[in-house]
């Protein structure tokens, strides 16, 4: 298993988030967890483009400095939405070390969590959702909290993957063991 920790960037790592200090909390309980329980913690950040502020070079750009990888931690970058997209190379890292149990947090969950949690499902990965460790901003069609709920609560849950409790969380990283209580036969019908 890996905690995956998807564009927890400075320039959108603050408190316009939904619940930020809730899922600011909760990420950094889960990467404190995971680097005492030899977790391999795995980082993407994502490229908005040159001249952008957003990109590398850009202050923005950098993983948020309470969640800072230690050395010899992995940083995938990417340009698209999905961190498992083939142009990361993240699949192919995890397939090399035999990696099948993602635990993703990070950010936006209408966005960037949600192409890396529905591709994660796409290649057969085991995604595993803790709660309150994602979160977003309000967009012109809902507001930040309905769009947390909409995909943690509805889109995501049982569909893509399975979602957690906090505690949960850590009790499997802990263990080192997810037992995957998902049932896909609802893709049957």
């Amino acid at each position: 298993m890996v905690l995956l920790v998807v564009d927890t960037q400075k320039g959108i790592m603050d408190d316009r988030l939904y619940e930020f200090e809730k899922v600011r909390e909760n990420i950094n309980l889960l990467i404190s967890e995971a680097r005492k329980n030899n977790i391999e913690v795995v980082f993407v950040r994502h490229d908005d483009g040159p001249g952008t502020g957003f990109s590398k070079g850009d202050d923005d750009f950098e993983i948020f400095s309470e969640f800072e990888p230690l050395e010899g931690e992995k940083i995938f970058d990417k340009t698209v939405n999905s961190a498992l997209h083939k142009m990361t190379g993240l699949t192919d890292y995890l397939d090399g070390k035999g990696i099948k149990n993602i635990m993703v947090v990070g950010l936006q969950t209408d966005f960037c969590i949600d192409a890396t949690i529905k591709s994660g499902f796409d290649h057969g990965y085991k995604m595993i959702i803790p709660e309150y460790s994602n979160s977003t901003f309000d967009n012109p069609f809902f507001n930040k909290e309905t769009a947390y709920k909409y995909f943690n609560e509805l889109i995501w849950k049982d569909r893509y993957g399975e979602t957690v409790t906090i505690e949960k969380a850590v009790e499997i990283i802990k263990n080192h063991k997810f037992t995957d209580t998902f049932d896909s036969k609802h893709l049957d019908k």
